[in-house]
């Protein structure tokens, strides 16, 4: 059993599921329709292309930083129309996900791995207007999806880390098991992108709250006699850092 990892990383990133014209949510993590729809972008597949392989990989997150809920939104106006529509657009800010993707077959993880280093179609984390930062392949793993994000080092930002306690606990979200309790639905299986007739099924989701132990050298919290965790000195997030040349671990929420 083998699972490529991925970091997804960006000063913006939306992942919707339930979306309508006027109402663009988003999901707090990566949503299996959104990654399978940016595999197969950088694959170089067409929207009326088979997604079966794509979709048979067992697929899950781990939220290393949580992202802050941004709104914005946009206007639109139909050709010689006289309306003037507006959609609100929901966006997570400062996130970073832990992407894991198992499979039997190595040699297809491969091929995903080269064509994510040489895309075909231009990468978006789940919105055209969402590029990725940073370096997206954190590579192959010969382990299950399970252990794999379990093991993997934290991918949180310095100045996201300094806020935190010297000990966390880190989300996972994956495909359900037959033995998982407490699972949900959630319709984000993609089945085809074809615009004309786009296909999405519902997928058994695990949810586990408390799934991975990080201990966190870079805190900046300090406990008192009482065993209370007292305020971290000041670690205020400047969002123009990155603009001014202040470090590749700062992404900028606009």
């Amino acid at each position: 059993m083998n699972t490529l990892l991925l970091r997804f990383a960006a000063p913006l990133q939306a992942w919707g599921s339930s979306s309508r014209f006027n109402k663009r949510r988003t999901e707090r993590e990566p949503t299996k329709s959104g990654v399978v729809g940016l595999l197969a972008a950088a694959l170089g597949r067409r929207r009326n292309e088979s997604l079966d392989d794509l979709r048979a990989l067992r697929f899950g997150v781990r939220i290393d930083q949580v992202g802050q809920l941004l709104k914005d939104f946009q206007t639109a106006q139909l050709a010689g129309g006289k309306h003037t529509f507006i959609s609100d657009r929901h966006y997570l800010a400062d996130a970073v996900f832990v992407v894991g993707l198992e499979s039997d077959d190595e040699e297809f993880l491969k091929q995903i791995v080269l064509a994510l280093s040489n895309p075909l179609f231009p990468l978006s984390l789940g919105r055209r207007s969402c590029p990725p930062a940073g370096p997206m392949i954190l590579g192959i793993r010969d382990l299950s999806l399970d252990d794999a994000l379990e093991q993997e080092a934290w991918q949180a930002a310095t100045w996201y880390r300094r806020r935190q306690p010297k000990e966390l606990w880190l989300e996972v979200v994956r495909d359900a098991q037959t033995d998982d309790q407490g699972t949900f639905f959630r319709r984000d299986m993609p089945i085809s992108f074809n615009q004309e007739h786009r296909q999405y099924g519902f997928r058994n989701i695990s949810s586990k709250v408390k799934a991975v132990t990080v201990d966190n050298p870079d805190s900046r919290q300090m406990a008192n006699g009482n065993g209370r965790t007292l305020p971290a000195e000041s670690t205020q997030h400047d969002v123009f850092a990155a603009l001014k040349g202040g470090g590749s671990d700062v992404s900028v929420a606009t």
